[in-house]
């Protein structure tokens, strides 16, 4: 399939029509009973996870496998002997071969890809974070009704049993009385990703043009193409979107139980400190979140506690998790497991958990096989959401300014202020402080709820986040739903 052909195919706005006469392509009545076949595109670790995860799942062959570099096709092919290959990956989207498609690439390409391959009739598991940037998130949630797809977003967390226990526990049971505030902490050691004096030289391996796809062609002047693309802008999300979107899904889910999509209002900032490396996402975050009723804040470093230690800071709560705040104790929760503790804390109640991970991916293909998007756990609007939270705390430290005390004062919150004192004095270990020039932090900015824009002060600042430019022939295009 020639380039322009393959164009064609995604833009012509026919692939979503003409998929039940596809020769080959099985309608969903037969995926009821028949093996399906699942496409990945991109064979990097998490991916190559995923495939560990969906193997367990009966009824589900990995059929087809794709990525711009071939050193990494190559040897997970090894893995997968009779799975077709592809270096595009619209040559997998456009294959009758392949019913479902698990999108695991760098995060500036989850969106296109999954818009085009449901476009084409396909089934689709993308990985967290949605999105990078929350316009095309809505978007992709458009192209999911358009085009009647099942989209499940890779929160895995969502699927694990324990959640609907917590849920109880905190809402029905109301065994902790009513909720006040919650807390939410990423905190996890990262180390330099190092600064080049000249521009990294791309492996001839590595389908460039298509690994770069909606993102700008810029110089990369870190050491490593892969992995590290999350702390770039262009291509990442920093860590607020690589593990942020786990905690502030588990908030919303077990919290909010999903009332609300999206703050009201949000203030954030932070910086990327003391590495002096190439990366551009902070490395030391910390937002607050108005919700209209539960306010939220979250911490994240990826720093030590101080130069030479390998531990993080102290901090309330599990390292990578949320501490909901009741009238009558408090509940901290992480991946697998969660505690209940009255208020001189003693522990209530332990709960025990898997993860969520085959469970997840289960749960999709069931919904793939009885085409009911009820079905699934964290179906693509609901994971719009959860993404949107990690995008709004980013936009308010890209938009921000340097740090004032007078801002951070605007919020009257005592978990806030534990927080703001934790930074200051996290930083001060490694000879910095809120003040210093690297620190930057917005004022408390306003979302419009219909039509997620920011209104009032500082709000062109921030709207200017809200979508990103794409290069030629990869745009993400605006969805009629």
């Amino acid at each position: 399939m020639t380039q322009a052909t393959r164009r064609q195919f995604v833009a012509s706005g026919l692939a979503a029509s003409a998929v039940a006469t596809l020769p080959g392509r099985r309608a969903n009545a037969a995926l009821a009973n028949d093996e399906i076949n699942v496409g990945f595109i991109s064979c990097g670790g998490r991916s190559n996870e995923l495939m560990g995860y969906f193997e367990k799942v009966p009824g589900v062959n990995i059929a087809g496998l794709c990525d711009p570099d071939q050193t990494r096709l190559d040897r997970t092919s090894k893995r997968f002997p009779k799975a077709q290959t592809w270096k595009d990956l619209r040559d997998l989207i456009a294959s009758d071969s392949i019913d479902a498609v698990v999108v695991a690439t760098c995060n500036h390409w989850h969106c296109l890809a999954t818009i085009w391959a449901m476009e084409a009739g396909k089934d689709v598991y993308v990985e967290k974070p949605l999105s990078h940037s929350q316009w095309e998130g809505r978007q992709t949630v458009a192209a999911a009704r358009k085009y009647d797809r099942i989209c499940q977003v890779g929160t895995q967390q969502r699927s694990d049993p324990m959640q609907a226990e917590i849920q109880k526990y905190l809402h029905d049971d109301k065994a902790l009385g009513a909720i006040q505030a919650v807390r939410v902490n990423r905190y996890g050691l990262r180390g330099s990703i190092g600064r080049r004096t000249e521009p990294l030289q791309i492996d001839k391996s590595v389908a460039y043009d298509l690994w770069l796809g909606p993102a700008q062609d810029e110089p990369i002047f870190r050491n490593n193409l892969q992995y590290d693309w999350h702390w770039d802008w262009n291509t990442g999300s920093g860590e607020m979107g690589n593990w942020g979107v786990h905690v502030l899904d588990d908030v919303r889910n077990n919290v909010f139980q999903d009332r609300v999509a999206l703050p009201k209002q949000i203030l954030g900032g932070g910086g990327r400190v003391v590495l002096g490396d190439a990366g551009q996402t902070p490395n030391v975050h910390f937002a607050y979140f108005d919700t209209g009723s539960i306010p939220v804040v979250i911490g994240l470093s990826n720093l030590p506690k101080e130069p030479g230690v390998k531990k993080s800071p102290e901090h309330p709560g599990p390292g990578s998790g949320y501490v909901v705040y009741c009238e009558g104790g408090r509940l901290e929760g992480q991946r697998g497991r969660a505690q209940a503790f009255d208020a001189d804390g003693k522990k209530l109640a332990s709960f025990k958990g898997s993860g969520g991970n085959v469970l997840h991916q289960a749960n999709f293909i069931d919904a793939v096989r009885a085409h009911d998007r009820s079905l699934l756990n964290t179906e693509v609007a609901v994971g719009n959401d959860s993404t949107g939270w990690c995008n709004l705390a980013n936009i308010a430290f890209r938009a921000g300014r340097p740090y004032s005390p007078q801002d951070a004062a605007s919020v009257e919150l005592p978990q806030w202020n534990t927080l703001i004192g934790e930074m200051d004095q996290h930083l001060k270990s490694h000879d910095l402080s809120l003040d210093n020039s690297a620190i930057q932090m917005s004022h408390l900015l306003t979302l419009d709820e219909k039509t997620e824009q920011f209104v009032g002060d500082d709000a062109d600042a921030a709207n200017a986040f809200l979508k990103r430019k794409y290069r030629e022939g990869y745009e993400v295009p605006t969805i009629q739903a």
